[in-house]
């Protein structure tokens, strides 16, 4: 076996969990200061009465993403929120802090594509599924 096949999994899972980190505490963040994220989202035109969606998706997303459920569904949505995010609230190019952000998200959500045609990894929740199913099937 070599160095990389040893590494694989724990990689795997380490690259899931450093990505969905943020989502989790994003969206926890936005449960907890709710009014002061709605009003961010009004000051940037986007319709306060989506908050709910975006918290959903981000915590829940991020907790997806992290156990490894359903990932390539989860990786692609996620994708696409984080390019809407990086559209709506980043694309700044007069100011370089928002750009920086902007580039991140992009960053991010090319994880995301990655995890859509890779999959979760042995060591996640969609892996545990399909071996039930195997023996299942067996």
């Amino acid at each position: 076996m070599s160095l990389f096949d040893a590494l694989k999994n724990p990689i795997d899972l380490a690259g899931r969990l450093l990505i969905s980190f943020i989502f989790i505490f994003s969206g926890w963040g936005k449960i907890t200061a709710y009014s002061g994220t709605a009003a961010y989202m009004a000051s940037h035109g986007v319709p306060t009465v989506l908050l709910p969606l975006v918290i959903l998706t981000e915590f829940g997303g991020g907790l997806l993403i992290a156990v490894g459920y359903q990932t390539r569904l989860v990786a692609f949505l996620m994708a696409g929120f984080t390019l809407l995010t990086a559209l709506f609230f980043h694309f700044n190019p007069s100011d370089q802090a928002q750009m920086i952000n902007f580039m991140k998200n992009l960053s991010i959500a090319g994880g995301f594509l990655f995890l859509f045609v890779n999959g979760a990894g042995e060591w996640s929740l969609d892996a545990l599924r399909q071996r039930g199913r195997a023996v299942h099937a067996a």
